[in-house]
């Protein structure tokens, strides 16, 4: 059976990451059931991983020439792989593709995350048919199959009931919710070879070949990734999976804009980039004495953009009814997605902007963007950011969370060439004399003109840089007097919070 991917990028390693790829020269049982094993277990919820059988590796990558396999030996192999692989409990059969690469006879084995995790396999083989295996369990390693010890086994019986969203099954589909022109369209982008197949096979087939179907073979239903990508609609069945571009030239959101890009996720993503490439970003040309190129910069670098923007679609998760937000105002640009980053990663990490994630939240979105080109190799994404960043002169960016890692923002400050020129108001030349009650009346005043605003907003719209000592100070009077009161009084601590008049 053809591989939903491209042949030629996984044997270079150029889309999958080094540790889900195995070379193996030749067929030797024992070592790659331990791989297969491991790979299904998916400790990491990389989404397993490939084994290349006829190829030998060199400084982790493929030696070439490559000798390849016996064409003789290929049927052979695949029963002994079948007989080897109904030893694994529970039972676990990988994808199995036999092709041909330069000239050379190679198999490759396809090995998903399992769904029934955990897995173990025979340590080794005895030479007696009627000795008793010895069964163990086995993880990945970075790029090495190992045995898993005490702890890891732990770890892997608590994650049996804990199948990533992504990977799930979606009892309120059918088959027929996934469209087989969206199944092509992305074949023939990856350059798959199983393209020319999907053209003509029924859609419940295909699916169940790209495992994007699963449970009962009686009741086959399509996986949630399944409807993220090759559905039309796919906020049907995920409330707000849409991506928000929000254009908030004024605080007080007067002359504000909003743009809304849904369908399947790899299509919002490409057109909300199109978006803030065509309409949000902006370039200053700057000739320098003495030299003869002129200094080139942007508003915001769109590499740091298109980075950040597709990690937020990688890592929101999806049982959240929140869209992503691109939130764009004269000072800075902010990337909202639920929820923020998991525990594993410190708040001396975020605030360091060194974040790396040892487990990923949706392991099959992933692959999918990754095959696509939209995201890159594991745990790159914060390195490319800064870099475009400081490439482009620009501050570095922000990352920002709450103690409860309910949100994740990054924030891209606006390059300095760009910033507006502050033409001082009679207000703002005021505020440093202003008392207390001149303060309270102008919050009335500006909340008049204004349905709701947040008390940064407030205090921005005032003349003011940020809520200072006596704007706080002002703003609770009101609220205890009760001349004005939040949007949501249960919640009076959220990032969202609003005031307004009473």
């Amino acid at each position: 059976m053809a591989l939903p991917i491209n042949i030629v990028d996984l044997i270079n390693r150029r889309v999958i990451e080094n540790a889900r790829v195995e070379y193996k020269k030749s067929w030797n049982p024992q070592p790659i059931l331990h791989s297969i094993c491991a790979f299904a277990n998916d400790i990491d919820n990389w989404g397993g991983g490939y084994i290349i059988i006829g190829i030998e590796e060199e400084n982790g990558m493929p030696k070439f020439p490559i000798k390849g396999l016996e064409k003789t030996s290929i049927d052979r192999i695949n029963k002994d792989l079948l007989q080897k692989c109904n030893l694994l409990e529970p039972r676990y059969i990988p994808v199995v593709e036999h092709t041909i690469y330069q000239g050379a006879d190679i198999i490759i084995l396809w090995v998903p995350g399992g769904d029934a995790r955990p897995y173990k396999c025979p340590v080794a083989f005895p030479s007696e048919k009627s000795a008793k295996y010895d069964k163990a369990y086995y993880i990945r390693k970075m790029s090495s199959s190992i045995r898993a010890n005490q702890m890891d086994e732990k770890e892997l019986f608590m994650l049996a009931s804990n199948v990533p969203f992504d990977d799930r099954i979606n009892l309120s589909a059918t088959a027929e919710d996934l469209k087989s022109s969206l199944v092509s369209e992305y074949l023939y982008a990856v350059n798959s070879d199983l393209y020319a197949d999907s053209l003509q096979r029924p859609i419940a087939e295909l699916a169940a070949d790209m495992h994007l179907m699963g449970g009962p073979i009686e009741l086959r239903k399509p996986l949630n990734v399944g409807l993220m990508f090759f559905n039309e609609h796919p906020d049907d069945f995920f409330r707000y999976a849409r991506i928000e571009v929000v254009d908030k030239p004024n605080p007080t959101g007067s002359g504000m804009t909003e743009k809304i890009f849904s369908g399947p996720i790899d299509r919002q993503l490409r057109d909300a980039l199109s978006y803030i490439q065509n309409y949000v970003l902006k370039e200053k040309i700057t000739k320098l004495p003495g030299h003869a190129e002129a200094e080139r910069v942007f508003n915001y670098p769109y590499a740091a953009i298109e980075e950040a923007l597709s990690n937020a679609v990688y890592h929101k998760s999806y049982q959240i009814g929140e869209p992503i937000t691109v939130t764009v105002t004269p000072e800075k640009l902010e990337i909202t997605s639920l929820p923020g980053p998991d525990r594993t990663i410190t708040d001396d990490d975020i605030s360091n902007r060194r974040m790396v994630s040892r487990r990923y939240r949706n392991r099959r979105i992933g692959d999918f963007l990754k095959e696509l080109k939209l995201v890159e190799g594991r745990n790159t994404g914060i390195p490319s950011i800064l870099q475009a960043m400081e490439r482009n002169g620009s501050e570095l960016p922000v990352f920002e969370t709450d103690r409860e890692r309910s949100y994740f923002t990054v924030v891209l400050p606006i390059q300095q060439k760009f910033h507006p020129e502050e033409k001082p108001s009679d207000t703002q030349r005021k505020k440093a004399r202003r008392n207390i009650a001149e303060i309270r009346n102008l919050i009335l005043e500006v909340l008049a003109e204004n349905d709701e605003l947040s008390s940064g907003e407030l205090a921005i719209a005032m003349g003011y840089t940020k809520v200072t000592d006596a704007v706080g100070r002002a703003i609770r009077e009101l609220l205890s007097e009760q001349k004005i009161v939040y949007l949501s009084p249960d919640n009076p601590r959220s990032r969202y919070q609003k005031l307004r008049l009473n």
